[in-house]
């Protein structure tokens, strides 16, 4: 099954209520909302950098759909 930019928000849009986050929240986050593991492998290949938004996301997972 693949993974869609509106599933991985699912799981990590509460992540970016205190502000900006690291891959490394993102990926905590997820795990805590009990994401699929194709959400975490897709999350840990995100550069390890600082995202102010989930929208900032999407530039590097141009790729995703954003539905299926």
């Amino acid at each position: 099954m693949t993974v869609t930019r509106t599933e991985l928000a699912r799981h990590i849009e509460a992540a970016f209520g205190h502000g900006p986050v690291r891959r490394d929240n993102l990926l905590a986050y997820a795990v805590g909302s009990h994401a699929r593991p194709e959400i975490i492998t897709v999350i840990g290949q995100l550069p390890d950098k600082t995202y102010p938004s989930i929208r900032d996301l999407w530039y590097d997972l141009a790729d995703l759909p954003a539905t299926n």
